[in-house]
C-alpha cells in the first residue's frame, strides 16, 4: 500500500474492520506500521469519529493537512511523525474507551484529537530549558514561556490559513474561535512546566466532576491530551521500550549540545550520569502513577476487576527496582558495559498495568497485530 502525496492523489482507501477495531485500543503497535500506512489510519480517526459529515470536512482537504502535518515533523529520534501518530492514535483510543462520544461534544473531541497531532509540530530536538538558555529565537519570540508549545500552535493554524489544508473553513466563526482557543490551551498544557499546576486543578474537581461544566471539560481536555502525550509506558513493553531508546538519543544530543556550548547541562539527559532504568523511575512513580490515578477515579471500570493485588504487586517491584539503583547494583552494570540494560523490573509492565485500570477493557486478539490495510 502507498499513501502519494494528497495534493495529487485522492483514491479510496480500504481498511479492515479488524484493524479499525485494534486502532481503538492502548495496544496498538506503531512499530508494525509504515509511515504512509499511519497517514491512511490517520484518515480512518477522523472518519469514524464522524468528523467529515459534522464538520463539512471535504477529503482531499483532509489529506492534505495530514500530510501538511506530516511534512512539518522532523526526523529527529524522538518528537517525529511517528511519535505524533501514537500520541493521536491513544487520544483517538481514549475517546472511544472512555465513551467520551457520549460525554463532550464532537466539536470538543476535534480538538483533542487536533491538538494530539499537532501538539509538537517541528520540534527541534532541545526542549524549552535548551531553548530559553541558549537565548534561541523562539525563546526570544515567545519571551521565554513555553517556546516550544507556543510554536507548535502556531505552526498548526499556518497548515490550517492554506486554503487546500484548512478542515476548518466550513464551520461559524464561532466554531473557529472556540475551536483555536481550545487547540492552543491542549497544546500549552503538554509543557510538562505546567504538569503539576494541571493536575492538581484536576484533582480538586475530580470528586465533584460536571460534565456540563465549561471548565471541568476544559481542565479535563488538558489532562487528556497530557496522558495521550506520555503513555509510551503504558503500551506492552515491546512497543515501549523502543520509545526510550529514541527518548535517550534524543536527550544525550541535547546535554552533548550543552556540554560542548558551554550551558548548564540538564542532569537527567546526561548521557554520563543517566542509564535507561534509572531514567524512568521517577517519571513512573511522581509523574505517570498519579496522572492515572485520578484519571482512573474519573472513569471508573464499568465490571469489577480484580486488579488491586497486581497493582500491589507491581509497586513492590519498582521498590525492589529503586534499592537496587540506591545500591549500586545498576552501576557497577553500567561498569560491564550495560548501563542500558535491567533485568529486575520492566518499567512499562508497571505503568500498563496501572494504565489497564482505567476503564480499558482490551478482548483483542493478539493476531490483530499483525494485521495489515
Amino acid at each position: 500500500m502507498s499513501f502519494c502525496c494528497p495534493l495529487c492523489c485522492h483514491s479510496s482507501l480500504q481498511v479492515t474492520e479488524e484493524v479499525r477495531e485494534h486502532l481503538k485500543t492502548p495496544i496498538f503497535d506503531n512499530w508494525q506500521w509504515e509511515e504512509a500506512e499511519m497517514l491512511v489510519l490517520l484518515q480512518v480517526m477522523y472518519t469514524d469519529l464522524d468528523f467529515m459529515t459534522a464538520f463539512h470536512i471535504e477529503l482531499d482537504v483532509l489529506q492534505n493537512f495530514l500530510f501538511e502535518v506530516y511534512c512539518h515533523y522532523n526526523n529527529i529520534p524522538f518528537h517525529n511523525f511517528k511519535h505524533c501518530f501514537c500520541v493521536t492514535q491513544m487520544m483517538y483510543g481514549l475517546i472511544w474507551l472512555t465513551d467520551l462520544r457520549n460525554k463532550l461534544s464532537r466539536i470538543d473531541l476535534l480538538i483533542m484529537l487536533t491538538s494530539a497531532l499537532c501538539h509538537d509540530l517541528d520540534h527541534p530536538g532541545y526542549n524549552n530549558v535548551y531553548q530559553i538558555n541558549a537565548q534561541t529565537d523562539l525563546a526570544l519570540r515567545y519571551n521565554d514561556i513555553s517556546p516550544l508549545e507556543n510554536h507548535h500552535c502556531a505552526v498548526a493554524f499556518g497548515i490550517l490559513s492554506k486554503p487546500e489544508c484548512n478542515i476548518l473553513k466550513n464551520l461559524t466563526c464561532d466554531q473557529y474561535k472556540h475551536i483555536r482557543g481550545g487547540m492552543i490551551k491542549c497544546i500549552l498544557a503538554t509543557d510538562m512546566a505546567r504538569h503539576n499546576e494541571i493536575l492538581n486543578k484536576f484533582k480538586v474537581m475530580q470528586p465533584v466532576f460536571d460534565f456540563t461544566n465549561k471548565d471541568h471539560k476544559e481542565v479535563l481536555m488538558k489532562i487528556m491530551v497530557k496522558v495521550s502525550d506520555i503513555s509510551n509506558e503504558a503500551r506492552p513493553m515491546a512497543v515501549a521500550e523502543p520509545w526510550l531508546d529514541c527518548l535517550l538519543q534524543e536527550f544525550f544530543n541535547q546535554s552533548d549540545s550543552e556540554k560542548l556550548k558551554g550551558l548548564p547541562v540538564t542532569p537527567f539527559m546526561d548521557r554520563d550520569k543517566v542509564s535507561k532504568p534509572s531514567s524512568q523511575t521517577n517519571f513512573i512513580r511522581f509523574v505517570l502513577l498519579p496522572l492515572f490515578t485520578e484519571l482512573t477515579k474519573l472513569f471508573p471500570c464499568p465490571r469489577s476487576l480484580d486488579k488491586g493485588s497486581n497493582r500491589e504487586q507491581w509497586l513492590n517491584e519498582l521498590q525492589k527496582y529503586e534499592d537496587a539503583l540506591n545500591s549500586g547494583v545498576f552501576r557497577k552494570s553500567e561498569e560491564k558495559g550495560s548501563q542500558n540494560k535491567c533485568s529486575i523490573c520492566p518499567c512499562s509492565k508497571i505503568i500498563s498495568l496501572e494504565f489497564r485500570l482505567i476503564n480499558l477493557e482490551i478482548s483483542m486478539s493478539t493476531d490483530v497485530c499483525t494485521l495489515k490495510i
